[in-house]
C-alpha cells in the first residue's frame, strides 16, 4: 500500500469514536519500533517529522527508511505529515518531496496572519491532494523551535471562522496540553466543554491534539536511576486523552514518550553493560521499547487497534 492521506483515516475515526496516532520520527530505529507496532495492532498510523527532524536526518533519508517500511509491511495504512512546519516555503519543500500532509503552524501569529498564512498553504496543497493542518490557540511549554510561557485556548467561534476562511482539513486546538515533558503543575485537566463546544459548531470536522504525551512515570524513573535529571515531570492522563478521542480529536500526536522511552533504556543498557561499545547493542533495545509504548498507546489511548 503506498502512503495515503488522512482524509479517509479521519473519516474513518471520527465515525469510529477512535484517534489515530501521530508518532514523531528520527531515525530508523524509531520508525521501525512504530511501524512494528502498528502491524502488530493491524492499526493506522502518522509518522510525523518535526522541522528539527528534517535538519538532523534529511528529509529525503526518512522519505527512504518510509518506503522501506512500507515494503516490509505493505498492509498498514500510513501517512507522512509535517508537524509544526514554520514556513510555507517548508509546506511546499515536504509536499513537493512526497508527504501526505503537513502542518502550517501560524498559532504563534496575529489572527489575520494566521489565516493568510495557512490559505497560502492550503491554495498549493490541495491541487497536489495533500492534506493541510493548522492550528489555532497556544500550547504552553517546548518543543524543538515551538515554544510559549502560556496558554491561549482555542475559541470555538473563532475556530469556526478559521476554518471557513482558510479552507485548513484539520485543526489542531488548545484545551488544555502543552509540549514537552512539564505539561502540569497542579491536578491535570483538560476542558472537555470547551471540546464539545468546538465540535457542535464544526460536526464531522477532524481536529488534532498537540502535546499529548502522557510522560509514563516508569520511564521517568528509570531515566533518573541511570543517571537522567527528568524531574517533575506530568503528562496527560491516557483516560483523558481516550476521552477526546470519542469527541471529534480524531489525531493524538506523541512524541516525548517515545524520546523518554528510547533515552531510559538507552541510559540502562550502557550503565548495565559498560564494556559495550557497539550501537546496535543499545539501540535493539531503545527500539524494542518505542514498539512496546507505540502497540500500548494504539490499544488503550487511541483505540485504533484492528481498524487498517
Amino acid at each position: 500500500m503506498p502512503l495515503i492521506s488522512p482524509k479517509e483515516m479521519f473519516a474513518a475515526a471520527y465515525a469510529g469514536g477512535y484517534a489515530i496516532g501521530a508518532f514523531n520520527v528520527n531515525n530508523m530505529e524509531i520508525i521501525q519500533g512504530i511501524m512494528g507496532a502498528a502491524s502488530e495492532e493491524k492499526s493506522p498510523v502518522i509518522l510525523q517529522v518535526s522541522a528539527g527532524a528534517r535538519k538532523y536526518a534529511g528529509q529525503p533519508y526518512i522519505m527512504k527508511l518510509v518506503e522501506a517500511a512500507l515494503a516490509v509491511d505493505a498492509s498498514v495504512p500510513v501517512a507522512v505529515h509535517l508537524d509544526h512546519g514554520p514556513s510555507f516555503e517548508m509546506c511546499r519543500e515536504c509536499i513537493d518531496g512526497g508527504f501526505t500532509s503537513v502542518m502550517i503552524d501560524g498559532s504563534h501569529l496575529p489572527y489575520e496572519e494566521n489565516i493568510a498564512l495557512t490559505k497560502q498553504v492550503v491554495d498549493y496543497a490541495r491541487p497536489r491532494g495533500v492534506w493541510v493542518e493548522a492550528e489555532l490557540g497556544k500550547l504552553a511549554g517546548i518543543e524543538e523551535h515551538v515554544q510559549s510561557d502560556e496558554h491561549v485556548y482555542t475559541d470555538p467561534d473563532e475556530a469556526v471562522d478559521f476554518v471557513e476562511r482558510t479552507g485548513c482539513d484539520s485543526l489542531a486546538i488548545a484545551i488544555g496540553t502543552s509540549h514537552g515533558a512539564y505539561k502540569f503543575k497542579g491536578e491535570p485537566k483538560l476542558d472537555f466543554e470547551r471540546l464539545e463546544a468546538i465540535c457542535r459548531k464544526l460536526p464531522d470536522y477532524p481536529l488534532v491534539l498537540h502535546g499529548a504525551s502522557s510522560v509514563p512515570q516508569e520511564f521517568v524513573d528509570l531515566c533518573n536511576q541511570y543517571g537522567g535529571n527528568v524531574g517533575g515531570a506530568r503528562g496527560v492522563p491516557e483516560d483523558m486523552l481516550r476521552r477526546a478521542a470519542g469527541m471529534g480529536v480524531c489525531k493524538i500526536n506523541v512524541d516525548t514518550d517515545i524520546r523518554l522511552a528510547v533515552t531510559a533504556c538507552i541510559r540502562q543498557y550502557l550503565a548495565e553493560h559498560p564494556e559495550e561499545f557497539d550501537p546496535r547493542s543499545y539501540l535493539k533495545p531503545a527500539r524494542e521499547a518505542v514498539r512496546q509504548m507505540v502497540a500500548h498507546k494504539i490499544r488503550t489511548v487511541m483505540g485504533s487497534s484492528g481498524k487498517a
